[in-house]
């Protein structure tokens, strides 16, 4: 039998070329998708979360607002409600100016019977007003009965600050917060500020919290003896800083200096925090001379930015005391 005749020859699997319809099989791949969503509107993007942060502030910014317009306390423009005892207190006892007092407790408090001395010395008139009403006009419910409205806060510059430290003969120690817009970790930071002797702290002018009614409040009257300096621009404030003496020292927690190894405690220093969760920004690290950790376990991520700062002003003071 001459050639293949006889054996049986395979079908062909499939038809060769193209097939009807499978133009379509990739359309959906090479379909375009749409335009690039801004940074902030992507939720894993850093820009996200700043937008949120703005957005909530907004709307506790609205919220005070509207307690105020529910309240009979009416403050002046470019004038602040300090409540608390304590704040109260150490306001008064550091000569502010008094415009007038709110009183929504019993005077028999020594504190409170002292600033009502105080305020009638001065001319101030005082005020019997609810509980209810200075809650609403400070957004604070723990304000203990007593508050008083005082001129807005009168800040100094950053040289300023190291004219105070020579006039009192103490090597300066400057704290310089990075975006911290938390009024209440700003409060802290000047709190341990007073404790462990820092000369000052730095603030800038935008993206971080001023000296308001609950810096005072958290600040327990700190703000009072400790002065906050502020400038347009962080970086230039702090070059400024190291023209006349001083090492700038960051915190990071991938610092490459351990606290506890800083040899730079007993020299004219400022310690720059950053925003708890963005850190240290560009070209503040980059000005920095040292960037520091603090060592702390590592099931905890990071330590919020007046945790940081007040382990931080600690340990210098410890190494100042025993040199």
């Amino acid at each position: 039998m001459a050639g293949n005749d006889g054996k049986r020859r395979s079908k062909p699997k499939g038809k060769k070329g193209p097939t009807k319809g499978t133009g379509g099989h990739s359309r959906r791949a090479l379909r375009g998708k749409g335009p690039t969503p801004k940074a902030e509107d992507r939720t894993y993007h850093v820009a996200y979360k700043r937008k949120l942060e703005r957005e909530a502030a907004a709307q506790k910014r609205a919220q005070a607002e509207a307690h105020r317009k529910r309240t009979s306390i009416k403050i002046s423009d470019g004038h602040e409600l300090i409540v608390g005892r304590n704040a109260v207190f150490e306001a008064v006892n550091a000569g502010i100016g008094i415009e007038r007092v709110f009183l929504a407790a019993n005077p028999t408090d020594e504190r409170i019977a002292k600033v009502l001395r105080t305020a009638t010395a001065l001319g101030a008139p005082v005020f019997e007003v609810t509980r209810l009403d200075l809650e609403n006009a400070s957004g604070e419910p723990a304000h203990q009965g007593i508050g008083i409205e005082v001129p807005q806060y009168d800040y100094c510059s950053a040289l300023d600050l190291l004219e105070r430290a020579k006039q009192a003969g103490q090597v300066p120690l400057i704290v310089a917060l990075d975006q911290v817009t938390d009024p209440h970790n700003l409060g802290a930071v000047l709190r341990s500020g007073g404790a462990f002797g820092a000369t000052g702290v730095l603030i800038t002018e935008r993206r971080s919290a001023s000296v308001n009614a609950a810096v005072w409040k958290v600040s327990a009257g700190a703000v009072a003896r400790v002065p906050v300096a502020r400038e347009t621009n962080l970086v230039l404030a702090l070059k400024a800083l190291k023209s006349e003496g001083c090492f700038v020292v960051g915190l990071d927690g991938a610092g490459e200096v351990d606290l506890r190894d800083l040899g730079l405690a007993n020299e004219p220093l400022v310690v720059v925090t950053g925003a708890e969760g963005r850190g240290l920004s560009r070209l503040v690290r980059s000005t920095c001379d040292q960037i520091v950790s603090i060592p702390i376990a590592s099931s905890v991520e990071s330590l919020n930015a007046a945790v940081a700062t007040g382990i931080t002003l600690f340990e210098i003071a410890q190494k100042r005391a025993g040199r």
